[in-house]
């Protein structure tokens, strides 16, 4: 029968634990390996390495002092007895949840899983997509020197409508904003101080200010293989960006909305909400598809702004036929796939679509079928790096909310 030693120390350590600074650290590991198994469900092994990544983020943030992670290192029962408590309490406080009701059983030898039973599911909830994205928002615009929101005037952009500029002479069919005091003086100065005081049309001033127009937003996000080759991992800084947009959106533009799709052999449309789970394969790139699938999202939506938001480190390399099956290629720029893929992009422009798109690399063939893309829908490339690619996203989106009316 198997004896569990708890020690009084152990149960205040795993209560007091800051859980939104586990999560934080954790972010890495929950975004990157869509808890280990597909479909979400975990063995042994991904439990295991779950504990592996809890204990790796205390040693690397110092979440617990020295002396506590002393004594957890130096009596294996009660580190794994901590290991299994901490996610028990991430599951009871809403950062995560299973499928199987019954309590969890510790998978390094403190317990039994029930022999034939089904394996316990888990998936990132709700809350912890929304807190993934914040700090996510939070870490962006920090790292491009934004505080706390306050009272005080800055250079920057922020929510609201300003005014902005000196006052200009109203113009039929400007907004009646109207700046009094200057069309006051100028009727002074036409006629004189007197009373009544005519005013007459050439006398009006209008204020110009900052109007933040409803903007509909698909990020196109490439899931093929080449995310995760050559020693670098492109895909998990890119679903954080669209974490912290999703929260951006929810939270400062209500009245926007954010898509994702992702783009491989084919495209599909996924819930932010699942982003967590979603992962590369061995795809190729098929960016034709990702942008007719945009196109048909965004003919749904009733806003002032459309625009795509591409993330890719590579050419298109892939088609759907009409009959359904793949055409690949991925050895250079291929004419066909190119041609129709572009025709994609000016069926974008026809329709009010804005293609900014955000490269991973600097392949040439890349290089050159972005070139043809801003040339012909008049949007934006950045080259970009994993690291700084958050950065670009939301301050390329930031600047597009606002514009000059008058």
């Amino acid at each position: 029968m198997a004896v569990t030693r708890y020690h009084r120390y152990i149960g205040e350590l795993w209560d007091d634990l800051n859980l939104e600074e586990l999560v934080s650290e954790l972010s890495d590991f929950l975004l990157q390996s869509g808890f280990g198994q597909e479909g979400g469900e975990w063995d042994e092994d991904s439990l295991q390495a779950l504990h592996d990544s809890i204990l790796e983020a205390l040693l690397r943030r110092g979440l617990l002092s020295d002396e506590d992670l002393q004594k957890l290192m130096s009596d294996q029962d009660a580190l794994d007895q901590f290991l299994q408590k901490t996610v028990e309490r991430l599951v009871r406080e809403g950062y995560l949840k299973t499928s199987e009701a019954e309590p969890f059983h510790d998978p390094t030898g403190g317990g039994e899983r029930g022999g034939a039973g089904p394996p316990v599911r888990f998936e990132l909830t709700e809350k912890a997509v929304d807190f993934l994205g914040y700090r996510a928002l939070r870490d962006l615009l920090g790292s491009v020197g934004k505080a706390s929101f306050g009272r005080h005037d800055t250079r920057d952009l922020a929510t609201g409508i300003e005014a902005s500029g000196p006052s200009k002479a109203w113009e039929f069919g400007d907004t009646m904003n109207l700046d009094v005091s200057g069309t006051l003086l100028n009727a002074v100065a036409r006629e004189g101080l007197h009373v009544p005081l005519d005013v007459d049309y050439e006398d009006l001033l209008v204020r110009q200010s900052e109007y933040q127009s409803s903007c509909a937003t698909v990020v196109m996000l490439d899931c093929s293989h080449s995310m995760i080759l050559y020693g670098e991992d492109r895909f998990t800084p890119a679903k954080k960006v669209a974490l912290a947009l999703s929260h951006l959106l929810r939270t400062q533009y209500p009245g926007d909305s954010l898509h994702l799709v992702l783009f491989h052999d084919s495209a599909e449309e996924v819930p932010l909400s699942q982003i967590a789970r979603v992962r590369v394969g061995p795809y190729y790139t098929n960016t034709r598809e990702g942008l007719r699938l945009a196109q048909r999202i965004l003919g749904r939506q009733r806003k002032y702004m459309k625009q795509i938001v591409m993330i890719t480190d590579g050419k298109p390399s892939a088609l759907t036929e009409k009959d359904g099956s793949i055409y690949r290629n991925p050895f250079g720029l291929d004419p066909r796939v190119v041609a129709l893929t572009l025709k994609e992009v000016a069926a974008c422009r026809r329709q009010g679509i804005l293609v900014n798109t955000f490269m991973l690399a600097r392949d040439r063939d890349l290089v050159a079928f972005v070139q043809r893309v801003t040339q012909m829908c008049r949007g934006k490339a950045y080259f970009t790096s994993p690291w700084s690619l958050g950065q670009y996203v939301l301050m390329d989106y930031l600047n597009k909310k606002v514009k000059k009316v008058h």
